[in-house]
């Protein structure tokens, strides 16, 4: 299937992670011009840009998506670069590996995780749309289009990561807000929600390593694998593109059919069966 993305902008935001690099990599096999963006990893992802065959097609920035200013620049000059910006997908976030209940947890990390994964998406969908409201809509009609990344979390919850399961569920009410503000700025224009589980990256490498927890992870699932960060990528390309021109405010979950979260599992010990716990399970994507 043609996507029809060829010639389209798209900023991508944490795309010095895993996932990050895969968008990149998804929107630049479908023709598309990437403005790529990473905070404190940005030389990172200079390295990993230099090394693709698409690099002419790529702008590399720096930027916080915590601080409006940075992220309004980042806009500007991907806007500046290309003339325009068609596609945003705001996928910086963060995910502390350590499961704490929510009464022990640091405020300081309460608040990290809010302002990344909620704030951050809030003001690069803001920035976003500034920018398609000084443009205007593409004279091709190809809508604009932003993609959120949610979390499997944000639906079921997560056991020890309440602040992240409350950032992420959050999109879902920012993307049904969105896609109703978007047409004004562009008839075409569209709002979606990518969803993952749990998506082996740097991020959830140690957690995923521990005895046992991928097998826990995939309990409720049909298709018994961790998603690749190519599987969310795909999906947010298919929902960002033309291909998908009526789809909107919608959430599209990459996670295998998972069902929901194993909370207790039944053990045999001497003969006698038992209650044990079987840990959180979330996306940490």
């Amino acid at each position: 299937m043609d996507l029809r993305l060829d010639g389209m902008v798209a900023w991508i935001t944490g795309a010095s992670g895993g996932i990050g690099r895969a968008l990149a990599d998804a929107f630049a096999a479908e023709g598309a011009l990437l403005a790529l963006q990473a905070g404190s990893r940005a030389d990172d992802l200079r390295a990993f840009v230099d090394g693709r065959p698409w690099k002419s097609r790529a702008l590399v920035m720096e930027g916080d998506v915590r601080d409006p200013a940075s992220v309004d620049g980042a806009a500007a000059a991907a806007a500046d670069w290309f003339g325009r910006v068609d596609l945003c997908v705001p996928n910086a976030g963060i995910w502390p590996p350590e499961d704490l209940p929510l009464d022990r947890m640091d405020p300081g990390r309460i608040m990290e995780v809010l302002d990344v994964n909620l704030l951050g998406a809030l003001l690069t969908a803001r920035a976003f749309l500034a920018t398609l409201r000084r443009t205007g809509p593409r004279p091709d009609g190809r809508g604009a289009a932003l993609v959120l990344v949610g979390s499997t979390s944000g639906r079921f919850g997560e056991r020890g990561h309440a602040e992240y399961s409350a950032s992420k569920s959050a999109l879902r009410g920012l993307c049904l807000s969105l896609k109703n503000e978007i047409v004004a700025l562009d008839p075409a224009g569209r709002v979606n929600l990518v969803e993952p589980g749990w998506t082996a990256t740097e991020m959830t490498r140690a957690q995923l390593a521990r005895p046992g927890a991928a097998e826990r992870a995939v309990r409720t699932a049909a298709i018994a694998r961790i998603a690749s960060p190519a599987d969310v990528a795909r999906a947010a390309c298919w929902l960002a593109s033309p291909a998908a021109g009526h789809v909107t405010g919608e959430v599209l979950t990459v996670a295998g059919g998972m069902e929901g979260r194993v909370q207790r599992e039944l053990e045999e010990v001497d003969g006698e069966r038992i209650r044990r716990e079987a840990g959180a399970g979330g996306s940490g994507s």
